[in-house]
């Protein structure tokens, strides 16, 4: 029995479809990611597994239990961290998780242990007298994270929680999450930084318009697209298209503008100085296309193929329609 499943999932607002029969499931340990534009109904979908929310059809259970008919006993297996939270003032970080113990029901010994054993894991250990408004962001992250943890859910639910945080941030939290489905864990995280979940997450579900898209482990969806791509390469021979990436050694202002006037090139992502694309053609055709550019005044220092990421897979499967 997976540890996450849903089930033809649908919340109307009015006549605001905001999730449309979305079905999905995962099991413990594993780091399942969800994916979409704003306004796709990521948000609500959290909610509705959250118990804060009730569906409009269809339902999510938790270990065999229903979000709707079971709520009381779904809570106590699940740490909610939503895409913003309040901190309390003149409350230091000891107290603020003291609090969240005592609200789980944690007395005595099995309490203070609790609090010491996230302050541990979540290293906050210098900060246990800081008031929780005097925290970067990164802290207070990790210190939302421990309240998650005070319970010792099976499933944690985080909505945008790298939101904000610096590299060095990202990169700590990443590692806690890890560790936290090593222990057997179930983590259900959205995020717009697809990058990052392609390096945490096993599975995803994409979705759009409320509707789900795909959903499976990356290596399927990706063996999936690229199956199709090779049917329409066959099919097409002139149509076939490989990813490249284009590295520029300095800043171009017409970058943009000279990419969209090269007919060959799709899917166009720009970060900086590094373009990622589809590139339609095959070596000679990349050869012309790197010889227009460079003849343009474009400061090229690397022009190469690469393997399709979780990125080109969102960019392939979407259309960028929100309901």
């Amino acid at each position: 029995m997976s540890l996450v499943s849903v089930t033809n999932l649908s919340r109307r607002f009015g006549a605001v479809h905001a999730v449309r029969d979305v079905s999905f499931s995962f099991d413990a340990g594993e780091i399942f990611g969800f994916i979409g534009p704003n306004g796709a109904g990521k948000s609500t979908t959290m909610r509705i597994l959250a118990t804060l929310d009730l569906p409009s059809e269809g339902d999510c259970h938790v270990a065999g239990l229903s979000t709707v008919d079971d709520a009381d006993q779904v809570r106590r297996m699940i740490g909610y961290m939503p895409d913003s939270y309040g901190t309390y003032p003149n409350m230091t970080v000891a107290e603020y998780l003291d609090f969240f113990a005592r609200a789980y029901d944690l007395t005595g010994d099995k309490r203070r242990r609790a609090v010491s054993d996230v302050i541990d894991f979540c290293q906050l250990g210098g900060l246990t007298e800081k008031l929780v408004n005097t925290l970067s962001k990164g802290m207070k992250q990790r210190l939302c994270l421990g309240r998650c943890l005070i319970h010792d859910p099976k499933l944690l639910i985080l909505d945008e929680p790298s939101a904000g945080l610096d590299p060095r941030a990202r990169i700590e939290f990443r590692e806690l999450l890890r560790l936290l489905a090593q222990q057997g864990k179930g983590i259900f995280i959205s995020s717009h930084i697809l990058a990052e979940l392609e390096e945490l997450c096993t599975g995803v579900a994409i979705v759009e318009q409320g509707r789900l898209v795909t959903s499976g482990k990356v290596a399927d969806i990706k063996a999936t697209v690229e199956e199709r791509m090779q049917q329409r390469a066959a099919a097409a021979p002139g149509e076939a298209a490989a990813f490249v990436e284009i590295r520029l050694s300095a800043a171009f202002e017409r970058v943009a503008s000279l990419l969209a006037e090269q007919p060959e090139l799709s899917e166009v992502q720009i970060a900086h100085l590094i373009i990622s694309a589809r590139c339609r053609g095959g070596p000679a055709e990349q050869a012309a296309l790197l010889k227009r550019l460079i003849d343009a005044g474009m400061p090229i220092c690397k022009f190469a193929g690469r393997e399709q990421n979780l990125e080109d897979l969102f960019m392939h499967l979407t259309e960028g329609k929100v309901s």
